[in-house]
C-alpha cells in the first residue's frame, strides 16, 4: 500500500531524538504555524514538493531491522497528515518502536494516535498568554493546552520541551511556566535554547529556574 505521505527528509540513525533508544527520524512536510525560531523553516509549507516517498522509507527501515530500535516521526508538524497513523502501524509491523515530535495542535488527531505511541517529545511554547504570539496563530494555546493534558492521561512515556530566550519572553514567565506545569502534574521538562538570528543560544542556568526543575522528576537544560 503506497501512503500519501508528503516525507521533507530522513537522518538514519540518532542517539538524541527517542529517548534510550537507537532510531532515525522521519521528517514529515508541512506545519500551519509560523514560529520565528523555527528550526526546520523548510519544512513549514504543506505543498513543498517531497524529497522522498513513504516506499522508500518503508525500504530503508525494512533493512534496517534488527540494527535499529525506533522511528521517530517530526516535521514541520506529523500530526497534520492524515496518513501518519497508517505510517505508524506500519512501522510498528516491522518490529520498530514508535515517536512522535509534535507541538500538540491537533489535539482530537493527536488523542487518536496516541496508543499507537512509545514516547512523544511534546512543545510547550510558552504560557497560554504568550503562545498565540510566537506562533502567529490564534487559539493555538488552547490546542496545546488540550494535546498536553491527553498526553499526561495516557500514560505514555513523554518530554515536554519549552523553546526560550528572554526576547521571547520574559524570565518571569517562564517561571511562571515551570509552576504552571509542575501544578499540572507534568513530571518531564526541558528548556532548550533557540536560534537568534541564525545562532543557536544556550539556556543561562539561572538559579531560580534550576530550582524550579527540581518539582520535575526529570529536568534539563539544553
Amino acid at each position: 500500500m503506497t501512503l500519501a505521505l508528503r516525507v521533507g527528509g530522513l537522518t538514519p540513525l540518532t542517539t538524541i531524538d527517542f529517548p534510550g533508544r537507537l532510531a532515525a527520524v522521519v521528517f514529515l512536510q508541512g506545519c500551519p504555524w509560523r514560529c520565528s525560531y523555527c528550526q526546520n523553516p523548510d519544512l513549514v509549507a504543506a505543498d513543498a514538493r517531497a524529497a522522498m516517498s513513504w516506499d522508500d522509507v518503508r525500504a530503508f527501515l525494512k533493512r534496517r531491522r534488527g540494527l535499529l530500535d525506533g522511528v521517530v516521526f517530526s516535521g514541520g508538524e506529523p500530526t497534520l497528515q492524515t496518513g501518519l497513523g497508517d505510517a505508524m502501524q506500519e512501522v510498528r509491523e516491522l518490529g520498530f518502536a514508535v515517536g512522535l515530535h509534535s507541538a500538540g495542535m491537533y489535539p482530537d488527531r493527536l488523542a487518536k494516535l496516541l496508543p499507537s505511541l512509545d514516547w512523544i517529545g511534546l512543545d510547550v511554547k510558552a504560557p497560554q498568554q504568550e503562545h498565540d504570539a510566537i506562533t502567529g496563530v490564534p487559539g493555538s494555546g488552547a490546542k496545546a493546552r488540550a494535546s498536553l493534558a491527553h498526553v499526561l492521561r495516557s500514560g505514555i512515556a513523554y518530554e515536554c520541551r519549552t523553546t526560550w530566550h528572554a526576547g521571547l519572553f520574559a524570565l518571569e514567565r517562564l517561571l511562571a511556566l515551570a509552576q504552571d506545569l509542575a501544578g499540572l502534574g507534568v513530571t518531564h521538562w526541558s528548556v532548550q535554547g533557540c536560534r537568534v538570528d541564525g545562532q543557536p543560544q544556550a539556556v543561562p542556568a539561572h538559579a531560580e529556574l534550576i530550582r524550579l526543575g527540581e518539582r520535575f522528576s526529570a529536568f534539563s537544560l539544553r
